[in-house]
């Protein structure tokens, strides 16, 4: 039996036991429920405790790209909001929840109340530190200064209730040193789905990375000079993850597959790619996994991040001329294999249409207003069993990850070699055939143009990085903290388009040169029966308009031809105000110490 499903009944109960320790302490509610006198007695205790701790993320990482340049989304999305709007303290209410730090610091200050080895007891005070340190990651990311509670806060707490933010600084040094002690101390064998010592170097890492890069690039920080430490950190930290011989690139030597498989298996254990998985079971823990990743609901995979893939040969696609009008079809011919792996390309056959009206075989593209016309197959179960779709695992920590930490690293300390790249971004090529990076590609001005602030001496090295970073991660989740840490928030503001139509008359989205759609202006009427192709099916018919025309079917950059269009204007990214969350209004006003920062 998995980990997470071993013990979710114990999870449950615990929950209940737990519940007055997820009031915001801030609240000022007592301390009850769960008492140190009659819990913390043995190591099955601790265990269930701590498994009351795991918060990682499930299926919804794939559609949390939506508002970013990888893809647009027609449901909320905080700063998606906040730049077409005007966010204050008043408006802004999400994040600032202290429930977990609660219950780690409530296990700190009791676990040791059991009579375990010291070894025991260090193992179950990393996990704790390990869950601490991703708590305050988070807070770091979104307010960068903020207080450092390191015990439960009880009712008489006056002073630490009210006390004000703490320095960047300060955080991030106690965030690593509980990584640090984690590191040392959790056990490096676990059972599948928990938490040990290679997954807390992972996240040790990770952090690393976005802490050292968010030091470079983000002046308004005032760290810049810190900035090397936490870059060389992430590269020892991954390179002791990569010369530990615990993982590897998962490959079957299916080019075409392996890729898209990672992210469709119903049993991840035993995947040497997958450091750690949130692993799911029909009828016991359901995935929670839908269609919707498919179909037009909210989000779908934007242009932008198409004409970053590779042409299969190394080049650059946007280095062709007129690529900026390719046709759908011309778009995936001789691409990096990881685009058709990732977007739904022609000749793609639907099996699984609870979404998707026209219904199955071979697919033709369901356009739609605000949608980019393009529709996403990572992660897309093409299977109507129910039983499959909820037993899907999700891979929420991957190797590759680690690789790719590793080249960025040592690319922005100005070290990378060839046998670098070899060992970490090649590695991810060789696994989909592609033809490897070499140590001074050509510069992609395309790509320099959404970077301009690179500091490295690897430049051209450092842009290559940061688009296989995009392509191997696209739609998992990461692109918003990578903007952010890269100081790029300004690429939020680019309207995210879809794919380009000649004209209005029919066109062909299969690549078997026989029209699919035919597009119509919007004074005309799609008529009730509807032409059929030399295949003897129906044509699509969609009206043409510009955004926010409400009769029209699908929009176009102009009502005769051009790019789908998602929005009018995706609004202004202000730097560095952006960068930062206000601390909620009512917070403020319950605590004055709590200043607000960066112009909020």
């Amino acid at each position: 039996m998995k980990f997470l499903n071993k013990y979710i009944i114990g999870v449950a109960l615990a929950t209940i036991s737990l519940s007055a320790c997820k009031k915001d302490f801030l609240d000022r509610q007592p301390q009850t429920g769960i008492g140190s006198e009659n819990f913390f007695n043995n190591e099955q205790d601790l265990k269930l405790y701590v498994s009351n701790l795991y918060d990682f993320p499930g299926v919804g990482i794939f559609n949390n790209d939506g508002a970013t340049d990888n893809a647009a989304t027609t449901g909320f999305a905080e700063m998606k909001t906040m730049m077409i709007g005007t966010p204050s303290p008043s408006t802004i209410n999400d994040g600032w929840d202290w429930a977990q730090l609660r219950r780690v610091n409530y296990f700190l200050v009791n676990f040791k109340k059991a009579p375990l080895s010291s070894e025991t007891l260090n193992h179950y005070e990393g996990i704790a530190r390990f869950f601490r340190a991703r708590f305050y990651v988070e807070k770091v990311k979104r307010y960068s200064d903020v207080p450092w509670y390191s015990e439960p806060i009880n009712t008489n707490d006056d002073e630490l209730l009210m006390k004000g933010r703490d320095p960047r600084a300060f955080i991030v040094d106690k965030i690593m040193e509980d990584f640090a002690f984690a590191a040392e101390h959790v056990k490096e064998a676990s059972e599948s789905g928990a938490v040990n010592r290679w997954i807390v170097k992972g996240y040790q890492a990770n952090f690393a990375l976005y802490e050292g890069t968010t030091r470079r690039y983000r002046k308004e920080l005032e760290l810049s000079n810190t900035a090397e430490k936490y870059l060389q950190l992430a590269r020892d930290v991954s390179s002791e993850i990569m010369k530990s011989g615990k993982y590897s690139v998962y490959t079957t030597g299916k080019p075409a597959e392996d890729y898209s498989n990672l992210f469709i298996q119903a049993d991840l254990k035993g995947n040497p790619e997958v450091m750690l998985a949130v692993y799911n079971e029909s009828g016991l823990r359901n995935s929670g996994w839908n269609e919707t990743v498919f179909g037009n609901y909210e989000v779908s995979p934007a242009k932008d991040l198409l004409q970053d893939y590779l042409m299969k040969d190394g080049s650059y696609y946007t280095s062709q001329a007129g690529y900026q009008t390719f046709s759908f079809v011309k778009e995936f011919e001789n691409r990096d294999p990881r685009l058709s792996q990732t977007y739904a390309a022609p000749g793609f056959n639907l099996i699984n249409t609870d979404t998707y009206s026209q219904g199955g075989g071979i697919y033709v593209q369901q356009l739609g207003k605000r949608f980019t016309g393009y529709h996403q197959v990572k992660s897309f179960i093409n299977d109507k069993s129910n039983t499959v779709m909820e037993s899907v695992d999700v891979p929420v920590l991957r190797y590759a990850e680690i690789l790719l930490n590793y080249a960025e690293a040592k690319a922005e300390l100005g070290e990378l070699t060839q046998g670098d790249l070899d060992i970490s971004i090649n590695l991810l090529r060789s696994r989909v055939g592609m033809v490897h990076m070499p140590l001074t590609p050509m510069i992609d001005p395309v790509q320099l143009a959404k970077y301009p602030g690179l500091s490295s001496p690897q430049l051209s090295a450092l842009l290559e990085i940061r688009r296989e970073r995009r392509i191997e991660l696209a739609l998992e989740g990461y692109r918003f903290d990578d903007l952010m840490r890269w100081n790029a928030g300004n690429l939020l503001e680019k309207e995210q388009e879809g794919i380009y139509f000649s004209g209005l008359g029919k066109h062909d989205l299969t690549g078997d040169g026989v029209p699919d759609l035919i597009l119509l202006s919007k004074s005309q009427s799609i008529p009730a029966v509807k032409e059929k192709n030399s295949l003897g099916k129906d044509l699509l018919y969609y009206r043409v308009g510009l955004v926010g025309v409400e009769d029209a079917g699908v929009y176009l950059k102009s009502e005769t031809g051009g790019t789908v269009q998602t929005s009018a204007d995706n609004g202004t990214f202000i730097a560095p105000k952006y960068y930062y969350r206000p601390i909620p209004q009512g917070q403020v006003q319950l605590n004055p110490n709590l200043k607000q920062i960066f112009n909020w």
